[in-house]
C-alpha cells in the first residue's frame, strides 16, 4: 500500500469517526423536532453580548500566546515580529481544523516564510509550549477535582473505560510494545545505512533541541510564567462568557465553569479536527450528569459554543492567510 493511500485512509478514518461522534451527540435532540431548527432557535435566544465578549477574549488569548512564542525564540537568535508570530499561530489553528495537529508544523513553516526562522528551531519552541500547556492543564484539572471531586468522579464512572478484562488490557499493551520496538529497530537500521538521512536527522535534532532548550535561557522567566497563567485564565474566561450567554447554563457557579472547562480542554486535546466530535460528546454528558442541565439544552449549548469558537478561528486564520500572502508578495517584489 502506497504512503499516499495510507495517509488518505487515515484522514478518512479520522473524519468518519468525527462525523459518528457528532451524529451521536445530535441524538440528544430527539423529540425536539427539526434538530437544526432547534439549534438555530438556541442561537437566536443566546445573549450575543456575552458571545462577542468571548470573541474579544479569544483574540486576546491568541495575541498573548503569539507573544509568549516570540519570547521562546529570542534566545535562539531568531527573534520575530509579534505580527508574524500571530499570523502564523492563527494559520496553524486554521490548519488544525482540517488536519489534526498539522497546525503545529504549518505555523512553523509559515513563520519561516515570513521571518526565515528555521522550522526545526521554531518547532522545538512549539514542543516547549505544549509541555507548559500540559502542565497548566493538569493543574486546572487538579483544582477542578479538589472543588468538584464527587461530581467529577461520578462522571468518570459513567465513561466506558475499565470494562475490559485484565488479560485483554495486557494483550493490547504487549502488542503495542512489540509494534513500537519493531518500528524503532526498522528505523535504526535505515538510519544507520543511509548517510544522508542520518545527517538530516542530526541537523534537525540540533535545531529542535536549540528551540526546546530556549525556555531555560529566557531572560525574564517570570514574564513567561505570567503569560502562561494569563493564557489559561483567558481560556477559562472564554468558557465563562459563553456559559453566561445561555439561560440553561447561566445559573451554574464558578466551580462548575472550571469543571466544564477542564473536561472541554481534555476533549479538545483529542486527535480530531479542532476537537470536533469528542467535544460534542463529553461536554453535553458532563452538563447533564454533573449539573442536571436538560440534554437538549446541553447539546445546543455545546454545538453553539464549539461552532462560535471555530468560526473565530476560521475568520482569524483566513485573514492571517491573506495578510501573509500580501506580505510575502511584497517581500518578493522588493528583493
Amino acid at each position: 500500500m502506497s504512503s499516499q493511500l495510507k495517509v488518505i485512509l487515515q484522514y478518512l478514518l479520522i473524519f468518519g469517526f468525527t462525523i459518528l461522534l457528532v451524529w451521536f451527540s445530535l441524538r440528544g435532540l430527539q423529540g425536539e423536532g427539526d434538530k437544526w431548527e432547534y439549534l438555530k432557535e438556541a442561537w437566536r435566544d443566546a445573549d450575543k453580548g456575552w458571545l462577542m465578549a468571548m470573541a474579544v477574549v479569544a483574540i486576546a488569548s491568541h495575541v498573548i500566546r503569539a507573544q509568549r512564542w516570540r519570547m521562546l525564540m529570542e534566545p535562539s537568535g531568531h527573534p520575530s515580529k509579534l505580527s508574524h508570530s500571530f499570523y502564523s499561530l492563527m494559520i496553524g489553528y486554521l490548519v488544525n481544523l482540517v488536519i489534526p495537529r498539522g497546525g503545529e508544523v504549518s505555523r512553523c513553516y509559515n513563520l519561516y516564510k515570513l521571518n526565515k526562522t528555521p522550522v526545526e528551531i521554531s518547532f522545538g519552541t512549539v514542543v516547549a509550549e505544549r509541555i507548559i500547556d500540559v502542565i497548566c492543564l493538569l493543574i486546572l484539572i487538579l483544582i477542578s477535582f479538589v472543588l468538584e471531586s464527587k461530581k467529577l468522579f461520578d462522571f468518570i464512572a459513567t465513561l466506558p473505560i475499565g470494562t475490559s478484562s485484565e488479560n485483554s488490557i495486557l494483550f493490547i499493551v504487549l502488542v503495542a510494545v512489540v509494534v513500537i520496538l519493531a518500528i524503532a529497530l526498522g528505523g535504526y537500521f535505515i538510519i544507520k545505512r543511509n548517510h544522508r538521512i542520518r545527517n538530516f536527522l542530526y541537523k534537525t535534532w540540533a535545531g529542535f533541541k536549540e528551540g526546546l532548550m530556549g525556555i531555560f535561557r529566557l531572560e525574564n522567566k517570570g514574564l513567561f510564567i505570567f503569560y502562561s497563567v494569563l493564557i489559561w485564565a483567558l481560556y477559562f474566561l472564554m468558557s465563562y462568557t459563553v456559559i453566561m450567554a445561555f439561560e440553561a447554563t447561566s445559573v451554574l457557579g464558578w466551580s462548575a465553569v472550571l469543571s466544564l472547562f477542564a473536561i472541554g480542554a481534555i476533549a479538545m486535546a483529542a486527535p480530531l479536527p479542532g476537537g470536533t466530535g469528542s467535544y460534542h460528546v463529553l461536554v453535553p454528558q458532563s452538563l447533564v450528569l454533573l449539573y442536571h442541565v436538560p440534554l437538549a439544552d446541553a447539546v445546543a449549548f455545546t454545538f453553539i459554543f464549539h461552532g462560535w469558537q471555530t468560526l473565530i478561528m476560521i475568520i482569524g486564520g483566513a485573514v492571517s492567510l491573506i495578510i501573509t500572502s500580501i506580505l510575502l508578495r511584497n517581500q518578493n517584489t522588493e528583493s
